[in-house]
């Protein structure tokens, strides 16, 4: 149906502009009821939709600032591959308290989390020691000594427990204003080891060397898998170290 599906929230929806970022989604402001707002568009099952939608309204209810998902006229969350959400003003983290304060808001976002199911057809990072696929991961299309050294470095976490991570909290994900910090683009939102998401500019988390350097390489490993085999993909295994 593609964005005729935007029909569905009211006669009076409008897409105003396309937006940078959504690799795997077309993603646009709209207009709902007058409000500005964003739809994304993409292939994402009904279940993988319901499982992000019910996270956003959990960390909404629990008092973060996130993109909260608006229902359509008869209800529901999400249509035939479509999701609108609130707009969430607020520009990058620029400094290292900026940093700082985004290390707390994914520490509350690890706390609010302890318990929750993972995203269908995901596997965590600690998964794949001995799974091979997993959504965006197929480590049969990997050289097998680049997954020996992708398991090594997520081997470092077994045992750790888990919770939802963002999953890419890059400073393009960050909308920050003077009272509070906000994520965006939870497409890659996932149950994993909450250390994942604290890879940060400036140590911002303050992690202690060897706990940070467990993080990054599992970190660096996981971009590598869920990316292969492009550039960047390239770029990441080669910061894992050989086993």
């Amino acid at each position: 149906m593609g964005w005729e599906a935007l029909k569905q929230w009211g006669d009076d929806v409008t897409r105003v502009e396309r937006l940078a970022g959504g690799v795997a989604n077309e993603v646009w402001s709209v207009r709902v009821q007058g409000q500005l707002a964003v739809g994304r568009l993409g292939a994402r099952s009904d279940a993988d939709l319901a499982w992000e939608t019910d996270l956003l309204r959990h960390l909404d209810r629990a008092g973060l600032t996130v993109p909260v998902p608006i229902a359509t006229t008869d209800g529901r969350l999400f249509a035939d591959g479509l999701v609108v959400m609130t707009y969430v003003e607020g520009g990058p983290p620029e400094t290292e308290a900026d940093w700082r304060r985004v290390a707390d808001l994914l520490r509350q976002l690890h706390r609010l989390t302890p318990s929750w199911p993972q995203r269908p057809g995901w596997r965590s990072s600690t998964d794949l020691l001995n799974a091979e696929t997993g959504t965006k991961v197929d480590l049969g299309a990997m050289p097998p000594e680049g997954v020996a050294r992708c398991r090594a470095a997520w081997a470092r976490l077994a045992g750790r427990e888990t919770c939802v991570v963002h999953g890419d909290p890059n400073p393009g994900n960050i909308r920050m204003t003077a009272d509070r910090v906000a994520m965006i683009d939870w497409d890659e939102s996932h149950v994993d080891v909450a250390d994942l998401d604290l890879v940060l500019p400036h140590n911002a988390a303050e992690l202690a060397d060897v706990e940070h350097d467990i993080a990054a390489q599992a970190s660096a490993a996981w971009e590598a898998a869920v990316c292969w085999d492009d550039d960047y993909a390239r770029e990441m295994l080669a910061r894992v170290r050989a086993v």
